[in-house]
């Protein structure tokens, strides 16, 4: 919304506004045809795309980099906008809100999501992928059917980057250029010699066998290296000087609900957009490495109710591992809770060792010395400022 009134955008909530017929009308694949909006304009004659359709019409005008994968997409695409925007000038776009278009720069660094295979509307030449993950299991039927979509993409691109350290990316097939990066020491790119504090995360990078630098992240999780090594590798291909890499990367500070940190009279609230048990290790993980004394509490608020379903087990099992979990009631605003009958949060919370349902921030209070982990896609904002709104 900050981005819509800084250019005095109005924002409508109801069928006031009459565009007229020069408008052109971009939907999200997550409003339906049915919808009473989308029926009114369409009465109207207007011209209308759906999103990924008007992306990737941009991808076809602009050199693109699509940077996909199940996790690490936000934090990845920032590093590499930040650096190359700084370098030569570049639009991008970023998952946490962020985003900057000149008509004059050549080069799209774009989040590319493979939600609803959104993804394969773009064309891509130069293509990262971080990761693949079973996701969006509304959307795909198992992981074979998500590893088919990215592979697609990949024989689209000029040019892809990829983890070497995740079995499924390396069942893509391409015969189209390949750099693999990551911590095993067959990749192309390596990270090497790791040293995770409290403060810091510091590792050597080695490129074809060659000492290329090192580096000293603010960020935290071994994920985080990794999102580095996919922009290093990146930034290799067009050919940025070292220097500029290292001051940008040792000064990054992190994406948008992306392992944000606020302390109010000594309590530590983390806010993550973290939803699929891996992204939830992660932010444990990242935890434990910066707050290594500490307990940690997870405040889960579970989106949609086929994730909830698909990946019951697994929420469990790194819930527990926590030192307590809250968990509150699923939050979905496109799936029906009658299709998916017994699936509730307390789903979750009945085979968790340590934890319960979290009905109000008060519930919270007791805790002084931990630290409280904050952790959804939906909108849990509203939930993290009633608990700040308690402790001040």
């Amino acid at each position: 919304m900050k981005g819509l009134n800084d250019r005095n955008i109005k924002v409508y909530h109801d069928d006031e506004f009459i565009p007229t017929s020069d408008f052109l009308v971009c939907y999200s694949n997550a409003i339906k045809e049915d919808h009473k909006e989308i029926q009114r304009l369409k009465s109207l004659n207007l011209k209308m795309i759906k999103y990924q359709d008007l992306i990737g019409n941009l991808t076809k005008k602009y050199e693109t980099i699509s940077v996909s994968g199940t996790h690490g997409k936000t934090t990845t695409t920032l590093m590499i906008s930040s650096i190359l925007d700084e370098f030569m000038g570049v639009n991008y776009f970023v998952g946490d809100g962020r985003g900057h278009g000149n008509i004059n720069n050549k080069v799209l660094v774009l989040e590319s999501c493979e939600y609803n295979k959104h993804f394969l509307s773009y064309y891509p030449k130069n293509l990262i992928i971080t990761n693949i993950d079973l996701e969006h299991t509304e959307c795909y039927k198992d992981i074979n059917d998500i590893i088919s979509c990215f592979n697609i993409l990949a024989n689209r691109a000029s040019n892809v980057i990829l983890c070497g350290d995740d079995s499924n990316v390396l069942k893509i097939k391409t015969d189209n250029p390949c750099y693999y990066y990551g911590f095993n020491s067959n990749n192309d790119l390596i990270a090497t010699n790791l040293e995770l504090t409290s403060t810091h995360s510091k590792f050597d990078v080695y490129y074809k066998g060659e000492y290329f630098d090192t580096y000293t992240l603010k960020v935290f999780g071994r994920h985080m290296i990794l999102d580095s090594l996919a922009c290093i590798m990146t930034c290799i291909l067009y050919k940025v000087d070292k220097n500029l890499i290292k001051e940008k990367l040792n000064d990054f500070n992190g994406a948008v609900r992306r392992f944000n940190e606020t302390i109010i009279n000594g309590k530590i609230i983390i806010d993550d957009y973290a939803h699929h048990p891996t992204e939830i290790k992660t932010v444990l993980d990242a935890s434990k490495q910066k707050y290594h004394d500490k307990k940690i509490i997870a405040v889960f608020m579970p989106n949609t109710y086929s994730r909830t379903k698909d990946f019951l087990n697994q929420f469990i099992d790194v819930l527990n591992q926590f030192d307590y979990s809250f968990i509150t009631d699923i939050k979905c605003d496109r799936e029906n809770p009658n299709d998916y009958p017994g699936i509730t949060s307390d789903s979750i919370i009945n085979k968790l060792t340590s934890g319960e349902k979290l009905t109000n921030p008060t519930q919270l209070l007791k805790y002084q010395d931990e630290v409280i982990c904050f952790m959804s896609c939906a909108n849990i904002t509203p939930l993290i400022n009633e608990y700040k709104s308690l402790l001040k």
